[in-house]
């Protein structure tokens, strides 16, 4: 018996000034517990007077998760959130019943040649938390569990593994961390949680006789423990929880259990009932036709 499900590699997506490789949602796999979206952002070099600028958009149904491995990013929302995230931060906004926000380049960063590099991933809430007030929160670096696990150099982003917790605001059972190994290397994910994936950032590495390339996403057989070996050097994320007992329905930057709620938010955008960004409100991205 295969201990991988499936396998899904990324499809690229042109969002501009930059590219990413689209993991979630998936035609034969919508969501890995309660993770609904996930984007692989560059690595992108951007020359100096260049840089990312994601216009403000809307959510609702959801929590967004940003985590960086390079560059810099400043988030920005109508609560009056002005963050800059770095490599290692986590930035979690949960969007509740609506939110909007943008992400851009800083100023100083924008001024020199630099990277982005990172994942950028939607955590769909359950259905008591759907309407639920908007919040942010930002969380550094040092402030997040790292660990060994027999040579492996883990770092835990939100939710419970390998016996820590992140100090993140969660609302269902999940997991997220970033793993590094070491060629030959070893590490073990247990099957505390009923769905879970790894993401492959960089390197290679062997599940039972299956070897994964960079760009692709295992999603576990349920019930088995995994042995993950790097075959080299390898860099790598894992992800999980446990699913909902209700479908999750997705309509361009919204996440809702009701098709309405999810019609309700693209007429709101429309007609500009959203609130606006304090220090980004001249620009949006408008309603896909």
């Amino acid at each position: 018996m295969s201990l991988i499900d499936l396998t899904i590699v990324g499809r690229e997506r042109d969002l501009g000034s930059f590219a990413v490789q689209r993991i979630l949602p998936y035609a034969q796999r919508r969501m890995v517990g309660p993770f609904i979206f996930l984007d692989h952002m560059g690595p992108t070099e951007f020359a100096a007077g260049e840089g990312m600028d994601v216009r403000p958009h809307p959510h609702i149904g959801l929590a967004t998760v940003t985590y960086l491995f390079a560059g810099e990013m400043i988030h920005r929302d109508t609560l009056g959130s002005h963050q800059a995230i770095k490599p290692g931060d986590v930035n979690w906004m949960t969007a509740g019943r609506g939110i909007a926000h943008s992400e851009r380049t800083g100023v100083e960063e924008r001024a020199r040649r630099h990277c982005v590099h990172g994942l950028q991933s939607w955590v769909a809430l359950p259905k008591e938390y759907e309407e639920c007030a908007p919040e942010f929160f930002h969380h550094p670096s040092d402030s997040l569990p790292a660990f060994d696990v027999k040579g492996a150099k883990l770092k835990l982003i939100s939710g419970k593994a390998y016996g820590h917790e992140a100090p993140v605001k969660t609302y269902s059972p999940l997991f997220y961390a970033e793993a590094k190994l070491k060629q030959g290397g070893t590490l073990k994910l247990s099957a505390e949680y009923a769905e879970r994936a790894l993401c492959l950032i960089s390197g290679a590495v062997r599940i039972g006789d299956t070897t994964i390339q960079p760009g692709t996403m295992p999603v576990f057989a349920r019930g088995d423990t995994i042995t993950i070996e790097a075959q080299v050097p390898s860099h790598l994320m894992l992800l999980g929880g446990e699913p909902f007992p209700e479908a999750r329905f997705i309509d361009w930057n919204f996440v809702s259990s009701s098709k309405e709620r999810l019609e309700q938010a693209k007429a709101d955008w429309k007609a500009g009932r959203f609130a606006k960004i304090p220090g980004d409100d001249k620009e949006f991205i408008p309603l896909p036709e």
